[in-house]
């Protein structure tokens, strides 16, 4: 059986927000593309973009971790640890 991502109602609503929030980011990137924007303007906006995208990943995986885990403390793992090094990965 595969699962669903994210579960709750929660973290559905928190994820859709911040993919949203990219979306806007992504708009504003092609609208300063097309309007021949500045070099700097342009790189600015694309680690926006990236940030945004590691960090909606980096919350994905958390979420599934969490619920694939149950709850890792009581299971011997340092979930803040595993995922403190995923993190810096992203950046």
């Amino acid at each position: 059986m595969i699962a669903t991502m994210p579960k709750s109602h929660e973290d559905r609503k928190k994820t859709l927000t911040r993919l949203r929030r990219i979306q806007g980011q992504c708009a504003a990137l092609e609208t300063a593309l097309a309007s021949g924007a500045e070099c700097g303007a342009i790189l600015q906006q694309l680690a926006a973009v990236r940030g945004g995208v590691n960090g909606l990943m980096s919350e994905i995986l958390e979420i599934h971790l969490r619920e694939e885990l149950g709850v890792p403390e009581a299971k011997g793992v340092d979930l803040d640890a595993v995922l403190g090094l995923v993190r810096s990965y992203l950046k």
